[in-house]
């Protein structure tokens, strides 16, 4: 996917939402985890990595196909971030919690508040793709969430 249709699409979706937050394009994601984008609560700011969404639409899809599919629906879930009226209070429970099954809990809300916010923006994206992402996003939350539950029983 070229850099200029990338933000081609970037740019639409930040009309659509009406969101001014500001969005920076880089290739690859420091520190070698797989993310595609990350919002940045204290300067308002979303990075999109490129690189990090080409490997992520061949891991789950086995193709580049999709990148630009891909590319707003994870784009979509970053401005969900940005536009969540909640997010500010959440993250400072998350930073005074107590206990870790409340910690993931949270951080299992916010990610929850920005992907109900990417499914009204994109509604007429592949809803396949977008419900494939949206499960292996979350996924290691609710696992965190289900074993820390059970530590707790035990």
């Amino acid at each position: 996917m070229e850099r200029s249709t990338a933000k081609q699409i970037l740019d639409e979706l930040l009309e659509v939402s009406g969101s001014e937050v500001s969005v920076h394009i880089k290739s690859r994601f420091p520190g070698g985890r797989n993310v595609g984008g990350k919002y940045s609560l204290s300067d308002h700011s979303v990075t999109m990595y490129l690189g990090e969404i080409k490997k992520q639409c061949l891991t789950l899809f086995g193709s580049v196909d999709g990148c630009e599919r891909l590319l707003r629906i994870v784009f979509a879930h970053e401005l969900g971030h940005a536009e969540d009226a909640m997010l500010a209070e959440l993250s400072n429970r998350l930073d005074i919690c107590d206990s870790e099954l409340e910690r993931k809990r949270i951080a299992l809300r916010i990610e929850e508040n920005a992907w109900e916010y990417a499914m009204k923006l994109v509604p007429d994206t592949d809803r396949q793709m977008m419900d494939t992402v949206i499960y292996y996003s979350l996924q290691s939350y609710r696992e965190a969430i289900a074993q820390e539950t059970a530590q707790e029983i035990a």
